[in-house]
């Protein structure tokens, strides 16, 4: 929205011909901004509470960089691109500055939020091969306003590992639970814990595992109650829906 349709909104809310509340719709459902490639959706923060990120798979450093460049210009200083390969993040360091961090290959232009909860996201990974997805969910919840503790390759098949850590899982708010072959970690957490449960199925596995589809299905079928379960390979999703769940009541 336009800064003199804003302030025209404002005057007529001082006035009281406009309501607080229809204010409010109205910038919600305020315009985006058309870069020809892209439309950029400035208002995902008021309506979400956390600004749109740029998936990165498929842009070109160029197309990124331009978003980041609009997207700064609208004030935004937390600016999170995912799925950026090592080669596409050299690229983009010529273009624009970003923290660039290969393993969960997520940058992040700008500065991270500091942690704005007391309770913490415990992510859980059930392989060292998981750890990819595992970080993406990691990164992403610390960069939105996170902690966040890890617990890595406490898979079931040496169930005593993830006993080890128990301490952890139990006092976390929000877990993120992150596993390919069968995907049993997710129900064994969800049966530890009183907490959210989100699943990650990874494409880990052998041929049976169907790239992750079986991990998938395991975790849909789980009869622990407090699992939920986003698609597979999706860190970021279990990232952010783990940060959403970490905010409530703060």
């Amino acid at each position: 929205m336009e800064q003199e349709k804003v302030l025209q909104l404002l005057n007529q809310v001082r006035n009281g011909d406009v309501s607080p509340q229809e204010a409010l719709l109205r910038l919600k459902m305020a315009p985006f901004e058309d870069l020809g490639y892209a439309k950029i959706d400035h208002h995902r923060g008021l309506r979400h509470g956390i600004p749109e990120v740029i998936f990165g798979a498929g842009k070109t450093a160029e197309q990124i960089a331009g978003i980041i460049a609009a997207m700064k210009e609208q004030g935004q200083t937390n600016i999170l691109v995912t799925r950026v390969t090592p080669e596409k993040a050299d690229a983009l360091r010529a273009l624009a500055e970003i923290d660039y961090d290969p393993v969960s290959r997520i940058a992040i232009h700008g500065k991270r939020f500091e942690p704005s909860t007391k309770s913490y996201i415990a992510v859980v990974a059930a392989g060292t091969s998981d750890i990819p997805i595992a970080e993406e969910a990691a990164v992403t919840a610390e960069a939105l306003g996170n902690r966040v503790q890890r617990v890595y390759d406490v898979g079931v098949a040496g169930l005593h590992r993830l006993l080890s850590r128990l301490d952890v899982l139990m006092s976390a708010k929000v877990l993120v639970a992150v596993a390919g072959m069968e995907g049993a970690l997710a129900t064994v957490v969800g049966g530890l814990v009183s907490c959210p449960v989100i699943a990650v199925p990874t494409s880990i596995g052998y041929g049976a595992n169907f790239s992750g589809l079986s991990a998938l299905l395991s975790m849909l079928n789980s009869c622990a109650g407090n699992v939920s379960v986003v698609n597979i390979d999706n860190g970021f999703g279990g990232g952010y829906l783990a940060s959403l769940i970490n905010h409530i009541g703060e």
